[in-house]
Protein backbone atom coordinates (compact mmCIF):
# COMPACT_ATOMS: atom_id res chain seq x y z
CA UNK A 1 0.00 0.00 0.00
CA UNK A 2 1.02 3.20 -0.65
CA UNK A 3 0.42 6.36 1.21
CA UNK A 4 1.26 10.21 2.16
CA UNK A 5 3.16 11.28 5.48
CA UNK A 6 1.41 13.86 6.94
CA UNK A 7 2.37 13.96 10.52
CA UNK A 8 5.32 12.99 12.26
CA UNK A 9 5.57 12.60 15.63
CA UNK A 10 9.33 11.00 16.44
CA UNK A 11 8.24 7.56 16.92
CA UNK A 12 5.11 7.85 15.23
CA UNK A 13 3.72 8.58 11.52
CA UNK A 14 0.27 8.97 10.15
CA UNK A 15 -0.54 8.22 6.75
CA UNK A 16 -3.38 9.54 4.26
CA UNK A 17 -3.81 7.18 1.17
CA UNK A 18 -5.41 8.11 -2.11
CA UNK A 19 -8.78 6.97 -1.20
CA UNK A 20 -8.74 9.09 1.75
CA UNK A 21 -8.14 6.39 4.53
CA UNK A 22 -5.62 7.25 7.24
CA UNK A 23 -3.21 4.77 9.34
CA UNK A 24 -0.82 5.30 12.12
CA UNK A 25 2.77 3.76 11.03
CA UNK A 26 6.00 3.00 12.55
CA UNK A 27 8.91 2.25 10.70
CA UNK A 28 10.86 -1.15 9.62
CA UNK A 29 14.42 -0.96 9.71
CA UNK A 30 16.60 1.77 9.44
CA UNK A 31 16.75 3.88 6.84
CA UNK A 32 19.17 6.38 5.24
CA UNK A 33 18.54 8.40 2.39
CA UNK A 34 21.32 10.37 0.22
CA UNK A 35 23.87 9.25 3.27
CA UNK A 36 23.11 12.04 5.27
CA UNK A 37 22.78 12.09 8.42
CA UNK A 38 19.15 13.18 9.40
CA UNK A 39 17.48 13.44 13.00
CA UNK A 40 14.53 11.95 11.48
CA UNK A 41 14.31 9.39 8.24
CA UNK A 42 10.76 10.12 7.46
CA UNK A 43 9.66 13.25 6.79
CA UNK A 44 6.00 14.86 6.68
CA UNK A 45 5.17 15.20 2.86
CA UNK A 46 7.23 11.93 2.32
CA UNK A 47 5.53 9.35 0.03
CA UNK A 48 6.03 5.97 0.93
CA UNK A 49 5.45 2.23 1.34
CA UNK A 50 3.26 0.65 4.14
CA UNK A 51 1.76 -2.74 4.93
CA UNK A 52 -0.35 -4.26 7.54
CA UNK A 53 1.90 -6.41 10.14
CA UNK A 54 0.41 -9.68 12.64
CA UNK A 55 -0.62 -6.90 14.92
CA UNK A 56 -2.32 -4.77 12.83
CA UNK A 57 -0.15 -1.91 12.61
CA UNK A 58 0.97 -0.21 9.76
CA UNK A 59 4.77 -0.84 8.88
CA UNK A 60 6.81 1.82 6.73
CA UNK A 61 8.96 -0.55 4.35
CA UNK A 62 10.18 2.39 1.37
CA UNK A 63 10.65 6.02 1.21
CA UNK A 64 10.13 7.20 -2.48
CA UNK A 65 12.78 9.88 -3.87
CA UNK A 66 11.73 12.99 -2.51
CA UNK A 67 11.50 15.73 -5.19
CA UNK A 68 12.93 18.16 -2.66
CA UNK A 69 12.88 18.99 0.89
CA UNK A 70 13.81 22.11 3.23
CA UNK A 71 16.43 21.08 5.67
CA UNK A 72 18.08 22.72 8.71
CA UNK A 73 20.50 22.09 12.04
CA UNK A 74 19.36 19.92 14.17
CA UNK A 75 17.99 22.07 17.52
CA UNK A 76 20.34 19.56 19.75
CA UNK A 77 22.49 17.61 17.71
CA UNK A 78 24.98 20.30 16.03
CA UNK A 79 26.44 17.49 13.22
CA UNK A 80 23.37 16.38 12.12
CA UNK A 81 20.38 17.68 10.43
CA UNK A 82 17.04 17.69 10.27
CA UNK A 83 14.06 17.45 7.19
CA UNK A 84 11.50 19.79 8.06
CA UNK A 85 9.38 18.50 5.04
CA UNK A 86 9.48 17.26 2.01
CA UNK A 87 7.52 17.49 -1.62
CA UNK A 88 6.87 20.57 -1.70
CA UNK A 89 5.24 22.77 -3.94
CA UNK A 90 6.18 26.12 -3.02
CA UNK A 91 7.02 27.33 0.32
CA UNK A 92 5.05 30.49 1.84
CA UNK A 93 7.59 32.52 4.64
CA UNK A 94 5.44 34.34 7.01
CA UNK A 95 7.29 37.59 7.96
CA UNK A 96 6.69 40.51 10.34
CA UNK A 97 8.39 43.64 11.02
CA UNK A 98 7.88 43.54 15.01
CA UNK A 99 6.30 41.08 17.57
CA UNK A 100 8.29 39.30 16.56
CA UNK A 101 11.00 41.29 14.09
CA UNK A 102 11.99 39.20 11.44
CA UNK A 103 15.79 39.73 10.35
CA UNK A 104 16.96 40.17 7.33
CA UNK A 105 19.43 37.14 7.81
CA UNK A 106 16.48 34.45 8.84
CA UNK A 107 15.03 35.41 5.64
CA UNK A 108 18.03 35.19 3.64
CA UNK A 109 18.75 31.63 5.05
CA UNK A 110 15.25 30.28 4.34
CA UNK A 111 15.32 31.70 0.70
CA UNK A 112 19.12 30.33 0.32
CA UNK A 113 18.43 26.73 1.46
CA UNK A 114 14.86 26.79 -0.83
CA UNK A 115 17.01 28.11 -3.59
CA UNK A 116 19.28 24.80 -2.98
CA UNK A 117 16.65 22.54 -3.24
CA UNK A 118 14.50 23.98 -5.75
CA UNK A 119 11.59 25.29 -4.35
CA UNK A 120 9.66 28.64 -5.34
CA UNK A 121 8.89 30.85 -2.11
CA UNK A 122 6.57 33.28 -1.39
CA UNK A 123 6.85 35.71 1.55
CA UNK A 124 3.49 36.63 3.11
CA UNK A 125 4.60 40.19 5.18
CA UNK A 126 1.73 39.81 7.88
CA UNK A 127 0.54 42.04 10.39
CA UNK A 128 -0.37 44.63 8.03
CA UNK A 129 -3.12 46.08 10.12
CA UNK A 130 -0.64 47.06 12.91
CA UNK A 131 2.24 48.58 11.65
CA UNK A 132 3.01 52.52 12.83
CA UNK A 133 4.03 54.58 9.78
CA UNK A 134 7.76 54.39 10.42
CA UNK A 135 7.42 50.12 9.76
CA UNK A 136 5.54 50.69 7.10
CA UNK A 137 8.39 53.00 5.41
CA UNK A 138 10.30 49.83 6.86
CA UNK A 139 8.43 47.33 5.12
CA UNK A 140 8.82 48.93 1.64
CA UNK A 141 12.39 48.58 2.24
CA UNK A 142 12.30 44.58 2.55
CA UNK A 143 9.66 44.23 -0.12
CA UNK A 144 11.96 46.71 -2.30
CA UNK A 145 15.08 44.12 -1.82
CA UNK A 146 13.06 40.68 -2.57
CA UNK A 147 10.84 42.02 -5.28
CA UNK A 148 14.03 43.50 -7.12
CA UNK A 149 15.73 40.03 -7.36
CA UNK A 150 12.11 38.08 -7.96
CA UNK A 151 10.31 36.97 -4.95
CA UNK A 152 7.07 36.72 -5.06
CA UNK A 153 5.46 39.00 -1.78
CA UNK A 154 2.13 39.66 -0.44
CA UNK A 155 1.02 42.02 2.28
CA UNK A 156 -1.99 39.92 4.31
CA UNK A 157 -3.47 40.62 7.53
CA UNK A 158 -4.70 37.33 9.31
CA UNK A 159 -6.04 38.70 11.76
CA UNK A 160 -8.76 40.60 9.78
CA UNK A 161 -8.25 38.54 6.44
CA UNK A 162 -6.72 41.32 4.42
CA UNK A 163 -5.28 39.92 0.62
CA UNK A 164 -6.43 36.16 2.07
CA UNK A 165 -7.85 35.46 -1.10
CA UNK A 166 -4.83 36.25 -3.54
CA UNK A 167 -3.40 33.44 -0.70
CA UNK A 168 -5.59 31.17 -1.06
CA UNK A 169 -5.84 30.86 -4.92
CA UNK A 170 -1.32 30.46 -4.50
CA UNK A 171 -1.90 27.81 -2.64
CA UNK A 172 -4.99 26.03 -4.26
CA UNK A 173 -3.88 22.73 -5.94
CA UNK A 174 -0.78 22.68 -4.43
CA UNK A 175 1.25 20.88 -1.74
CA UNK A 176 2.50 24.26 0.46
CA UNK A 177 4.55 24.63 3.06
CA UNK A 178 4.28 27.65 5.35
CA UNK A 179 6.73 29.00 7.61
CA UNK A 180 8.46 31.41 10.03
CA UNK A 181 9.47 32.57 13.15
CA UNK A 182 6.48 31.61 16.58
CA UNK A 183 4.21 34.51 16.81
CA UNK A 184 4.48 35.80 12.96
CA UNK A 185 0.67 34.29 12.92
CA UNK A 186 1.23 30.92 11.16
CA UNK A 187 -1.41 29.00 12.84
CA UNK A 188 -3.65 32.69 13.41
CA UNK A 189 -3.46 32.62 8.75
CA UNK A 190 -4.53 28.56 8.76
CA UNK A 191 -7.76 29.06 10.71
CA UNK A 192 -8.68 32.03 8.67
CA UNK A 193 -8.61 29.85 5.81
CA UNK A 194 -9.79 27.04 6.81
CA UNK A 195 -11.42 27.85 10.23
CA UNK A 196 -12.41 24.01 10.54
CA UNK A 197 -8.42 23.43 11.65
CA UNK A 198 -9.12 25.36 14.58
CA UNK A 199 -5.71 25.43 15.48
CA UNK A 200 -4.28 26.76 18.73
CA UNK A 201 -2.62 30.54 18.43
CA UNK A 202 -0.77 32.36 21.54
CA UNK A 203 -0.52 36.22 21.77
CA UNK A 204 3.57 37.63 21.53
CA UNK A 205 4.80 37.60 24.67
CA UNK A 206 4.82 41.28 26.21
CA UNK A 207 8.35 40.30 27.96
CA UNK A 208 10.39 39.63 24.90
CA UNK A 209 8.72 40.37 21.81
CA UNK A 210 9.11 36.52 21.01
CA UNK A 211 6.26 34.36 19.89
CA UNK A 212 5.61 31.10 21.71
CA UNK A 213 5.07 27.63 20.31
CA UNK A 214 1.93 26.61 19.24
CA UNK A 215 2.91 23.37 16.88
CA UNK A 216 5.48 21.06 17.84
CA UNK A 217 5.75 18.56 14.87
CA UNK A 218 5.40 19.47 11.24
CA UNK A 219 1.75 18.29 10.13
CA UNK A 220 0.21 18.29 6.81
CA UNK A 221 -3.51 19.35 6.11
CA UNK A 222 -5.89 19.13 2.85
CA UNK A 223 -7.54 22.32 2.20
CA UNK A 224 -11.09 22.15 1.42
CA UNK A 225 -10.59 24.68 -2.18
CA UNK A 226 -7.97 22.10 -3.30
CA UNK A 227 -4.14 21.02 -1.98
CA UNK A 228 -2.39 20.91 1.03
CA UNK A 229 -0.49 22.49 3.60
CA UNK A 230 2.14 22.11 5.53
CA UNK A 231 2.18 23.71 9.36
CA UNK A 232 5.80 23.76 10.98
CA UNK A 233 6.95 24.75 14.64
CA UNK A 234 7.72 28.06 14.52
CA UNK A 235 11.66 28.24 13.68
CA UNK A 236 14.05 30.56 16.02
CA UNK A 237 16.97 30.13 14.25
CA UNK A 238 17.81 28.73 10.82
CA UNK A 239 21.10 27.08 10.41
CA UNK A 240 22.21 26.22 6.61
CA UNK A 241 23.59 22.97 5.55
CA UNK A 242 25.07 20.95 2.73
CA UNK A 243 25.85 23.83 1.02
CA UNK A 244 28.94 23.98 -0.96
CA UNK A 245 31.00 27.04 -0.59
CA UNK A 246 32.06 27.62 -3.76
CA UNK A 247 27.79 26.95 -4.63
CA UNK A 248 26.85 29.62 -2.46
CA UNK A 249 26.99 32.89 -4.72
CA UNK A 250 24.56 30.85 -6.72
CA UNK A 251 21.83 30.94 -4.30
CA UNK A 252 21.64 34.83 -4.79
CA UNK A 253 19.78 35.38 -7.75
CA UNK A 254 21.02 39.01 -8.10
CA UNK A 255 24.95 38.03 -7.36
CA UNK A 256 24.75 34.99 -9.96
CA UNK A 257 23.32 37.29 -12.14
CA UNK A 258 26.93 39.58 -12.24
CA UNK A 259 28.82 36.42 -11.80
CA UNK A 260 30.04 36.46 -15.85
CA UNK A 261 31.12 39.89 -15.69
CA UNK A 262 33.65 39.47 -12.98
CA UNK A 263 37.07 39.74 -14.08
CA UNK A 264 37.70 36.37 -12.59
CA UNK A 265 35.54 33.27 -12.98
CA UNK A 266 36.10 31.82 -9.79
CA UNK A 267 35.74 35.36 -8.10
CA UNK A 268 33.83 34.69 -4.63
CA UNK A 269 33.46 38.76 -4.52
CA UNK A 270 35.47 39.17 -1.33
CA UNK A 271 38.57 41.64 -2.40
CA UNK A 272 39.20 40.07 -5.98
CA UNK A 273 39.98 43.37 -8.42
CA UNK A 274 37.26 44.27 -10.98
CA UNK A 275 34.34 42.18 -9.31
CA UNK A 276 31.21 43.08 -10.67
CA UNK A 277 29.19 42.33 -7.54
CA UNK A 278 31.12 44.07 -5.07
CA UNK A 279 31.35 47.03 -7.49
CA UNK A 280 26.97 46.82 -7.79
CA UNK A 281 26.66 46.90 -3.98
CA UNK A 282 28.50 50.37 -3.96
CA UNK A 283 26.58 51.56 -6.45
CA UNK A 284 23.13 50.49 -4.34
CA UNK A 285 22.18 48.06 -7.60
CA UNK A 286 22.78 44.94 -4.70
CA UNK A 287 21.29 45.71 -0.98
CA UNK A 288 23.75 46.06 1.10
CA UNK A 289 22.41 43.64 3.80
CA UNK A 290 21.97 41.06 1.08
CA UNK A 291 25.75 41.31 0.30
CA UNK A 292 26.55 41.44 4.48
CA UNK A 293 24.77 38.06 4.79
CA UNK A 294 26.59 36.81 1.75
CA UNK A 295 30.00 37.37 3.45
CA UNK A 296 28.39 36.25 7.00
CA UNK A 297 27.23 32.87 5.11
CA UNK A 298 30.44 32.06 3.64
CA UNK A 299 32.55 32.51 7.03
CA UNK A 300 30.51 29.83 8.57
CA UNK A 301 30.88 26.44 9.00
CA UNK A 302 27.84 24.96 6.60
CA UNK A 303 29.46 23.30 3.86
CA UNK A 304 29.85 20.08 2.40
CA UNK A 305 32.67 17.99 3.83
Amino acid sequence: MKGIVIKSTGSWYHLLTEDGTTFQARIRGKFRIANIKHTNPIAVGDEVDFEIDKDDIAVITKIHERKNYIIRKSVNLSKKTHIIASNIDVAFLVVTLSNPKTSFGFIDRFLITSEAYHIPVVILFNKMDSYSQEELEDLEIYKSIYNSIGYESIDISAGTGFNLDLVRERMKGNVSLVAGHSGVGKSTLLNALNPNLNLKTHVVSDFNSKGQHTTTFAQMYEWPFGGFIIDTPGIKEFGLVHIDKSELQGYFPEILELKSDCKFDNCIHLNEPKCAVRNAVEKGEIAISRYENYLTFLEEDIYKE
